[in-house]
């Protein structure tokens, strides 16, 4: 089913109420999200984008219902990856010369994915045009690295729309469309989310090419995204935000990640914790067992913390799996300007405290001094040494 988005714009997407994974099982979904894909009904006809491999029969269906294949003039793919180009393969069985506009590298991507059919692919670069009719004219932005090498955006003039693809996105889905017609608390932590967890690591890029689409000075009247809300009203407040998360974001808040065998950890993650609350009341604690607790909300907290205090105890002279693979994933996202604690238990070798520090000083954290390191359970000697941490991790 077609819905309006402005004039002669329909989005002909997908709403996927019951996903709960992405990107394999690394991405957790709580709110359900969307591909949207979009239909330009000018003197030329163009599809923007399609949608995500389990659903092209669906997709090409319900757009036969709304208009004849045929008439489509024009195929925007703004990324390769399969939930933006997963619908093509069905979508150009019936339509297979229509011309698809893409960068070179979504070329690479969308053959290496399905193979080398033939497709009638036209590449273009920053600042190529192709006219619409109706005196309307898309404009090609690369965004590479927003997050794939091939990305794009695409702006339409005239009515004044960005479709820009991954970037300021969400996983999120809302019948209604529209930022203003979402619940805004949900936008605005599936949108924090989306970009600690998935955007982060590109940063340095995002601010570059914020200012090249501002450089530009094209008015922006509709910010249409790959995924989640369309921002319509007042679009640039994703932009805004954007810029600030990209500045290394943080905010007065701690986040405590731990991993524990016999809880002697977890009582100094929430001894650390209730000493954050003594000495700063205003500061925000979150605290996490890594291996209970989502990857993904967690790294989205981590992402607003001026701080993170880690802990796990020692086991076969390293450190607990769950948080192994936890401190992997926080490497990738290439967190910047943040403090980092380390603690943890040991009964007879005690390494994980060294190897913490190692870990998060590899990822990028400033690991400050007074660790905590427990022999068994933690007394009240160790616990007296919390204080000066707590200080360090706050100074």
């Amino acid at each position: 089913m077609r819905r309006k988005i402005k004039n002669n714009i329909s989005w002909v997407g997908y709403i996927d109420w019951e996903l709960e994974k992405f990107h394999g099982d690394d991405y957790s979904i709580m709110n359900g999200s969307s591909q949207n894909a979009y239909l330009i009904e000018e003197g030329k006809t163009v599809l923007i984008d399609t949608i995500w491999t389990p659903h092209r029969f669906d997709f090409v269906e319900n757009l036969k219902s709304e208009i004849d294949l045929h008439k489509i003039d024009y195929i925007i793919a703004n990324h390769g990856e399969c939930d933006h180009s997963g619908a093509l393969t069905a979508l150009m069985a019936e339509i297979p010369d229509t011309p698809i506009y893409c960068t070179a590298n979504a070329v690479k991507s969308i053959e290496g994915q399905y193979g080398k059919r033939g497709w009638n692919f036209h590449i273009v670069k920053t600042g190529d045009t192709l006219d619409i009719g109706s005196g309307k004219s898309l404009v090609f932005v690369e965004m590479r690295m927003l997050h794939w090498p091939d990305s794009m955006a695409t702006y339409m003039t005239g009515d004044n729309v960005l479709f820009s693809n991954d970037a300021f996105g969400q996983h999120y889905a809302v019948e209604e469309l529209f930022n203003d017609k979402a619940d805004k608390c949900l936008l605005w932590k599936e949108a924090m989310k989306y970009y600690a967890n998935i955007l982060n690591p590109f940063s340095p890029l995002v601010a570059k090419k914020i200012q090249e689409v501002v450089g530009m000075n094209i008015p922006i009247e509709i910010i249409a995204p790959s995924h989640g809300a369309i921002w319509r009203e007042n679009p640039l407040q994703i932009v805004t935000k954007y810029a600030e998360w990209a500045n290394s974001y943080q905010e007065d808040q701690i986040t405590i990640a731990y991993e524990t065998m016999w809880e002697g950890t977890a009582k100094i993650a929430h001894e650390i914790a209730g000493e954050i609350a003594r000495q700063s009341p205003d500061t925000v604690v979150k605290v996490f067992n890594v291996s209970k607790a989502d990857k993904n909300e967690i790294m989205t907290e981590v992402f607003k913390s001026k701080a993170v205090c880690v802990g796990s105890p020692t086991v076969g002279n390293s450190i607990l799996s769950g948080m192994a693979g936890w401190l992997e994933f926080l490497k990738q996202l290439k967190f910047k300007n943040k403090k980092a604690g380390v603690f943890g238990c040991y009964g007879w070798s005690g390494e994980s405290v060294k190897i913490l520090r190692e870990k998060m000083t590899e990822a990028g954290f400033n690991v400050v001094d007074g660790e905590i390191k427990s022999l068994w359970n933690p007394d009240a000697e160790t616990l007296a040494k919390i204080p000066e941490l707590v200080k360090n991790l706050l100074a």
